[in-house]
């Protein structure tokens, strides 16, 4: 899906080829939601008139349903399967009649049968490409028709603003129809200049124009053996040469544009200079990446970036050998750099190395590279949860450390409250509150940190290491080693001596404080909840409702999107492992979702302690 749409993106038209045998599938409905978003022009083939299931009718129908009335038919033909062999042209009204083996075919004027049908469909073209201009549409109503200039103008301008997307037929295995198609992309399809001006970042356009200053716009990026970074790039204005130097506008680091070729398939073809519109090739870009603009040197604008969908699958990697997994990462990098629908998390949280991807497949593949390309060995497990620990009452606690060894001895006695936090909570009760510090944590949530001595016990020196002592416990919690977060800690008293105490003795005093008091507080383990939208059809709702139940899921809602219907819930992310492959298995691929974190709800009392006993079998295998 990301080639897609990084194609769509810098593409001047798309041809969505629909089969007539299966109608609208579902990756058509998500690549066209990207064409609307890119606002490409487009054109459909329907393919396969050929098969014996063939439905020609009941795949425009669905085409018009999903897409709306913009889909309008150039052509069409009377009869499918074995016996396809001719095609109506309602845009030229004749009939092309293919030889058995298919190839160049003769044109015939179309059956009285089927010319009134035929005229229609020629009135509902010349009509859509009036009213894209004020000239034609009254030329259309005087005249009752436009010339064939005419048409040919007001069809490019309707293609070009997504007004009109036109259907033609074809059978691409016995080459019919595929030769009008690309006549058709010629003559009348627009071109780079007559498409409506690029989105710039921030707002504002930019036109395709030769006379402006360079702007092109990276929007893929390969690494080849030998060869190092291949960059892919549409110029959007101006000119490039060989050797000018532009200026990336994300980084603003210079690049020399060494080399420059055009692409077809796997051959590059060297080329002096390309052109506002055209797409092209260059190799060893040093600091540009998919997605960065490149400008004449103090121009300052951004291409709206290719915005790639969200990860719908997590798997964790089962670290290699030292010396593999130095070799695995560089690997992961080179294709997260080309597949930007990829990516690679080294999380702190989970001490483990987590890939994001589109699905099985997608990590599949990958997989299958690294093993063939790399040499290494890949295997993929199930990824830690990042569950948080918090408290539910407040406890007193205090601990003593006292170490006495050949030369100064350490010393230090912390006593502390605990207590769960909150904003807008009342002040400690009983206690005297000299210094308050809200402590934003890396993870989330936060630790209100009181300082409420009174009389010296503990001078305010060794605040910062108390503080330094809980942060540490706090980054690895009593419970299952999670982090935590939302604890109020008020140190209220303890004692120091003036030659054994350091920063190290109440850094352990305070961290010890901290895990005793945490499991007399009623603590609670917290898990990570996401908003699961999923769009299915109706007849498979109930299949995926159930699923979500068993999940843990609560359904937020059901709502009507389109023709597809909306269920909302708020699902457990330690359920959703591989849910991609579920939801498609439930659904024959006919459904998609997204997820976005809620938020974090306790765990139930039961799994908390499976959780628990888990945790403590890993450190006693430690």
């Amino acid at each position: 899906m990301g080639e897609v749409f990084s194609a769509l993106k810098v593409a001047d038209l798309g041809v969505v080829v629909l089969n007539a045998k299966n109608g609208v599938e579902v990756g058509t409905e998500l690549i066209w939601e990207y064409i609307e978003r890119f606002e490409t022009p487009a054109l459909l083939a329907i393919n396969h008139l050929d098969h014996e299931k063939a439905q020609y009718e009941q795949t425009l129908e669905q085409a018009k349903e999903r897409f709306g009335n913009k889909v309008i038919p150039i052509q069409y033909t009377t009869k499918t399967g074995e016996g396809f062999h001719a095609i109506i042209d309602a845009l030229r009204m004749v009939m092309y009649v293919f030889p058995e083996e298919g190839g160049k075919p003769e044109k015939e004027a179309i059956p009285d049968s089927e010319i009134q049908r035929a005229q229609e469909m020629h009135n509902a073209l010349v009509e859509a490409a009036a009213e894209n201009d004020e000239t034609l549409m009254e030329r259309f109503f005087e005249e009752g028709s436009l010339t064939e200039e005419e048409l040919t103008e007001g069809l490019r301008i309707a293609i070009a603003h997504q007004q009109i997307f036109p259907v033609f037929c074809c059978s691409a295995a016995n080459n019919m129809g595929s030769g009008r198609i690309m006549g058709f992309i010629n003559d009348i399809c627009p071109s780079p200049a007559e498409r409506p001006a690029a989105k710039l970042e921030g707002g504002g356009e930019l036109p395709c124009t030769t006379s402006d200053d360079t702007s092109l716009f990276i929007f893929k990026t390969i690494s080849e053996p030998r060869v190092g970074n291949v960059s892919y790039f549409k110029v959007y204005s101006g000119m490039v040469k060989q050797g000018d130097e532009l200026q990336n506008a994300q980084t603003q680091a210079p690049e020399r544009m060494g080399q420059l070729f055009i692409a077809n398939g796997k051959d590059r073809s060297p080329i002096d200079e390309l052109r506002a519109g055209d797409i092209g090739v260059t190799v060893k870009l040093k600091n540009s990446h998919t997605n960065n603009t490149l400008n004449t040197k103090g121009v300052e604008r951004r291409i709206e970036p290719i915005h790639f969908p969200e990860p719908r699958i997590r798997v964790a990697v089962d670290p290699p050998g030292k010396n593999d997994m130095e070799k695995l990462m560089k690997a992961l990098h080179v294709i997260e750099e080309e597949d930007p629908t990829l990516q690679v998390e080294q999380s702190q949280t989970l001490k483990q190395t987590i890939l994001h991807g589109q699905g099985e497949l997608h990590l599949d593949m990958i997989k299958h590279r690294i093993e063939q390309v790399n040499g290494v060995s890949m295997n993929f497990i199930p990824p830690r949860i990042p569950y948080r620990e918090t408290i539910t009452r407040a406890v007193d606690t205090d601990y003593r450390h006292k170490k006495q060894t050949g030369g100064a001895g350490q010393f230090a006695e912390v006593h502390m409250r605990l207590e769960p936090y909150h904003e807008g909570m009342p002040e400690p009760d009983g206690l005297t509150v000299r210094n308050v510090d809200i402590e934003e944590l890396p993870w989330g949530g936060k630790l209100a940190f009181y300082w409420c001595i009174v009389g010296g016990s503990i001078d305010n020196k060794f605040s910062s290491a108390i503080k330094k002592g809980i942060l540490q416990k706090m980054e690895e919690g009593p419970l299952t080693g999670s982090n935590c977060q939302d604890i109020r800690v008020s140190v209220f008293d303890g004692k120091m001596h003036s030659v054994d105490s350091s920063d190290m003795a109440f850094m352990i005093a305070a961290s010890m404080a901290f895990r005793n008091g945490f499991r007399e507080a009623a603590p609670q383990l917290l898990e990570p909840i996401y908003q699961v939208d999923i769009l299915c059809s109706e007849d498979v709702m109930g299949d995926v409702m159930s699923d979500l139940q068993s999940r843990r899921a609560i359904i937020q809602g059901m709502d009507r999107k389109g023709h597809y219907q909306l269920i909302q819930a708020n699902v457990p992310l330690a359920e959703m492992y591989k849910y991609s492959s579920a939801l498609r298995s439930l659904t024959q691929g006919r459904a998609k979702f997204s997820r976005t974190f809620a938020e974090f709800q306790p765990v139930p009392h039961e799994l908390q302690k499976k959780l628990m006993d888990e945790h403590q079998a890993e450190l006693a295998e430690a």
